[in-house]
């Protein structure tokens, strides 16, 4: 066989699965042929169906049939391998299922090159050359290939529509225009194209002005956003130099009243301790001459006795009467601090210092977002006790005034106007402020975790004296295995799994208030978003009934 002879196309060998030769090609009933292990995979993935059937032309065939390799098929391959075979088009070229196919192709298809919108054509570049060569096709619209060439064909006449009507705005073939559209007002296909490739600019025109002006917006933006981060850092900048100078000044100031109280402590302590020695030398005297006067009271001789007697020392002359200072001289520096302390607090929460931009208030102060985690809490945790100057006298503090216990008797508490007197129910110490966080042990039926403002009412048993039963103050009772959470008199329930803990998330100046049910996880039993307007103090409360109760003050660091 000469090579002149065997100029074929490779895809006529080659099957149409695999796309490669064939190997051991085999022969269905309806003429195809494919590689044995290609068409026995194929219907592999068939196998439970009812028939199997040709990947080509899709006839179905039952049962599956029994292949047997095509010897001569497999006998011109092997020859053309040895004598030379066209070379196939490379694997790109060939049209896949996003790309339009050419309409000429047999088997497997290429891609088209260009539609033929007078021919409704698509073809490949080998096909296409009559367009290119020929004079009638010449004078043929060319365009991009293109799938909805069928769109350009009338259903109902199955011709080619050049006019558009522009009464139904739609385009129509000829037959079209002299029936159901005749009378309406029509132009060809290209001119009403031209009409709307002049609109088309316009858009085109007015859209690339608004892209140039929003570009100037946008950039406009960019140089504010620049401008608002440099003013933001150099306030951050500023208010760090401004809050060390105020830590430096209070430190100072620190320094110059312990320096004042210890400079009087030894003016005032100096005199005592002098009066002091004067004192212990009288005492020594008077123990000197007590024992003398008691041997002389045990002499039995009279006579001797008579004669000693005169010769003891007199007394000498007695210090003058002592005045006591009281020992709380210096609480008047203390009341001075604290009063230095409260303005200050004021000042950072209520007074804060606002930075305007554009008309747009930036509180310097920004809220922080809540957190998520139990070690994300402990990072604002707060050592807290109990101030037994606020304790009801049947609550027992133990645990360092971190527990407080209720008991059956009365404690011997002193007299003090912070005490409450009605409610079984004790404050913090400290003030919070801030974010804060603390947790607490509950122990028993009946206890209340609270925050509340230091001027809520202590003296009797009514409402404006109670923990959440007015609007100084916030609870949450965790009692009979549940929770209900209390204010100004409102109680809501709390359908949440019950610990024994419980913790307390405070952010005073964001007016966050949350309480959390403690174990293995954190579960948000109920938050209260307000505005607090002073400082508050946790509060614990025991119910009068549960003797033995107790609540703690977590340690959590």
């Amino acid at each position: 066989m000469e090579q002149k002879g065997v100029q074929l196309d490779r895809g006529t060998f080659s099957c149409s699965i695999c796309l490669d030769l064939l190997k051991d090609p085999v022969t269905t009933s309806c003429g195809h042929s494919y590689c044995m292990d290609c068409i026995k995979s194929h219907w592999d993935v068939e196998d439970g169906k009812y028939s199997y059937s040709c990947p080509q032309c899709r006839q179905s065939f039952t049962p599956r049939p029994v292949l047997l390799k095509n010897t001569m098929l497999a006998d011109l391959v092997e020859e053309l391998k040895k004598t030379g075979l066209q070379a196939a088009p490379a694997d790109h070229c060939y049209a896949g299922a996003e790309d339009v196919a050419c309409d000429v192709c047999t088997g497997r298809k290429l891609k088209a090159h260009k539609s033929c919108l007078i021919c409704l054509v698509s073809y490949c570049e080998k096909h296409l050359q009559p367009h290119y060569d020929v004079a009638q096709f010449k004078r043929h619209k060319l365009v991009e290939p293109s799938k909805k060439l069928q769109e350009n064909v009338c259903s109902r006449h199955d011709e080619v529509m050049k006019i558009f009507c522009r009464t139904d705005q739609q385009l129509i073939c000829y037959l079209c225009s002299v029936e159901e559209h005749k009378g309406h007002d029509t132009v060809s296909a290209a001119a009403e194209r031209a009409e709307r490739q002049r609109e088309l600019e316009g858009s085109r025109q007015n859209i690339q002005q608004r892209i140039q002006d929003r570009e100037k917006d946008v950039k406009l933006l960019q140089q504010q956003a620049e401008a608002i981060n440099l003013s933001a850092d150099k306030a951050v900048e500023d208010s760090e130099k401004i809050f060390t100078e105020l830590i430096r000044l209070l430190e100072k100031r620190s320094s110059d009243v312990k320096q004042q109280v210890r400079s009087q402590q030894k003016n005032e302590v100096s005199p005592v301790r002098e009066l002091q020695e004067k004192l212990e030398q009288e005492i020594t005297e008077l123990k000197r001459k007590d024992a003398e006067l008691k041997k002389l009271s045990h002499t039995e001789d009279h006579n001797q006795f008579l004669h000693n007697y005169p010769s003891l020392s007199p007394l000498s002359q007695s210090a003058s009467s002592i005045h006591i200072c009281p020992l709380s001289c210096f609480e008047d520096v203390t009341a001075a601090v604290s009063e230095v302390r409260d303005k200050l607090q004021d000042v950072l929460r209520e007074k804060r210092t606002n930075v305007s931009l554009t008309g747009t208030e930036v509180d310097v102060l920004l809220p922080q977002p809540e957190p998520k985690t139990r070690a994300g809490f402990l990072k604002y945790s707060r050592e807290i006790t109990l101030d037994p100057n606020t304790a009801h006298t049947r609550l027992l503090l133990s645990e360092g005034n971190r527990r407080a216990t209720i008991m059956s008797e009365q404690q011997s508490y002193s007299s003090h106007p912070d005490r409450f007197t009605g409610w079984y129910q004790v404050l913090s110490r400290e003030s919070l402020t801030g974010r804060c966080y603390w947790e607490v042990e509950t122990r028993g039926l009946g206890v209340y975790v609270a925050v509340t403002y230091k001027n809520i009412s202590r003296a009797g048993c009514l409402g404006e004296c109670r923990f959440g039963y007015n609007d100084k103050s916030w609870a949450l009772d965790c009692i009979n295995n549940g929770y209900t959470f209390c204010y100004n008199n409102v109680q809501t329930p709390v359908s949440d799994p019950v610990s024994s803990r419980v913790g307390v998330y405070l952010d005073h100046s964001a007016g966050i208030l949350s309480f959390y049910s403690v174990s293995e996880t954190m579960t948000l039993l109920h938050r209260v978003q307000t505005t607090f307007t002073q400082p508050l103090y946790a509060g614990l409360r025991l119910n009068i009934w549960s003797s033995g109760d107790s609540a703690e003050l977590c340690k959590l660091k």
